[in-house]
């Protein structure tokens, strides 16, 4: 291996733009070109979706695997990509986990499973290919059994690292499929797959693999604890010498102020007050009243419990009785959406909800909103919080997860930071925090200084890869 760069293969569900249904596919998307630039020979496989056949056509084939066609396509970035073509398991209209109907597809544990088992084959003495990774890395649940049969059954597999986007999505199914997947005998057990009497994919990969990350310091530390641990912080804390936190990254390519062609007036550090016109812009495109002293609060995100998003149905009253005016963008459970759009209704010119999700939508309120609002329950890294400090736009979050790690605090009277942290989940707490924001917001010399802080802050993945190329080395030197 001394000749060659280091080999990783990404395994996952989803990839933008072929496949997006969050974050996970900017990451996957984004973090192999970094690595890449870090000399490493890194390729992704994911399932051959309908949606991607779409987008790539029929993809030469270049090897069959446990009854499946692996087929080749390069992504926009240039990053090689497996394709895993098995046609009754992919090959049909939806989405990547759910019907139309938003219904788990019934045969998800087949499908993820013979997925996982194909490409950890392709990381073994099995692999037909050509070119064999010295490092899987596997992203959430979907890839969790990888680990397993590397750990267990292939051989001269290639060590394994785990990463959790997310740990309360744990790829849970009926113990029957056990036997359905064909495991490897004992694996269904306390100290493997096994969890509370059902089979965990990502338990599978959490013990099997040799090392895990997370995608922030703070979140590696809350999973190890009950309430955020999900049922396996025990299983954490033991593993607790081989968990890394690594906060992402963005890719300052898209999210850039300065060369953003999704926003009506582009603008940086030296040049804020065209940052104004997009403010504007979002007032009349979302019929708010358009008045530049009027303080712009803007959301984009999954519209849901876990994003604190009824903490900010419970404080819009309060934040339009004193002037502000709020911009929501995103999808999630029904009865918040409702809760939005009733708030919404009762103050028309302050208040617009827009239930659906836009990316042209989404820049424009980056750019264009005053702050931003992010007060999640839990958050295991979050993007927009980087997104909107890289617009110029200060963060009003909760402390956790990576929005700890990735905003600092301005403390009370202050005007040193980049966003408003708060503790408590409630909406008491945040609404301390938007009046700590909207009294900087009044004094625009301090406003301009903490809008600078976000905007200089060094949100590139480049750093990431930095620290996952540290990590694959010191998983192939060995003990």
């Amino acid at each position: 291996m001394a000749d060659r760069p280091l080999r990783v293969l990404f395994v996952a569900s989803e990839c933008a733009p072929w496949v997006k249904t969050g974050g996970l596919a900017d990451v996957v998307a984004a973090l192999p070109p970094a690595l890449a630039a870090e000399g490493l020979d890194v390729r992704v496989c994911l399932p051959f979706y309908r949606s991607i056949r779409r987008e790539v056509g029929e993809a030469p084939a270049c090897a069959t695997v446990l009854g499946a066609l692996v087929r080749e396509a390069l992504l926009p970035s240039g990053i090689r990509t497996y394709l895993i073509d098995a046609p009754w398991l992919f090959g049909r209209d939806g989405g990547p986990y759910q019907d139309g109907e938003g219904r788990d597809w019934p045969d998800n544990a087949r499908r993820f499973g013979l997925f996982a088992r194909i490409a950890a084959t392709l990381a073994s003495d099995e692999t037909p290919l050509l070119w064999r990774p010295d490092v899987f890395h596997g992203h959430d649940w979907q890839a969790g059994l990888g680990p397993l049969w590397l750990k267990t059954a292939l051989p001269g597999a290639a060590p394994s690292v785990m990463t959790i986007h997310n740990l309360a999505f744990q790829g849970l199914f009926a113990p029957e499929m056990v036997d359905a997947l064909h495991l490897p005998p004992g694996v269904f057990a306390v100290e493997g797959a096994e969890f509370y009497g059902r089979l965990s994919f990502l338990k599978a990969g959490l013990h099997y693999a040799d090392l895990l990350t997370t995608v922030s310091p703070t979140y590696a530390r809350e999973i190890q604890e009950e309430a955020q641990g999900c049922g396996l912080h025990g299983l954490l804390t033991r593993r607790r010498d081989q968990l890394v936190g690594i906060v992402n990254g963005i890719d300052d390519r898209i999210w850039n102020p300065a060369s953003d062609r999704l926003i009506r007036a582009r603008y940086d550090r030296d040049n804020l007050a065209a940052k104004g016109v997009d403010k504007e812009a979002v007032q009349r495109r979302f019929d708010l009243t358009v008045d530049p002293a009027r303080p712009l609060f803007g959301l984009v995100g999954r519209l849901t419990w876990q994003k604190g998003i009824d903490l900010v149905a419970e404080v819009g009253d309060r934040l339009a009785g004193v002037g502000g005016q709020l911009v929501v963008l995103g999808t999630g459970e029904r009865g918040l959406e409702d809760a939005l759009r009733t708030l919404a209704a009762r103050h028309r010119g302050a208040v617009a909800v827009r239930i659906g999700f836009d990316e042209r939508l989404a820049h424009e309120i980056e750019a264009g909103a005053d702050a931003f609002l992010m007060p999640s329950r839990f958050e295991p890294c979050g993007l927009n919080q980087m997104y909107s400090q890289r617009y110029g736009t200060p963060p009003v979050a909760r402390a956790t997860g990576g929005l700890a790690d990735t905003i600092r605090g301005v403390d009370p009277g202050g005007c040193e930071g980049s966003g408003f942290l708060f503790g408590e989940p409630t909406g008491g707490a945040l609404w301390e925090a938007i009046e700590r924001a909207l009294a900087s917001y009044r004094n625009p010399s301090c406003w301009a200084r903490i809008m600078r802080e976000g905007m200089d802050r060094d949100f590139s993945w480049a750093a990431s890869a930095r620290r996952y190329h540290a990590l694959y080395d010191t998983l192939v030197a060995g003990p």
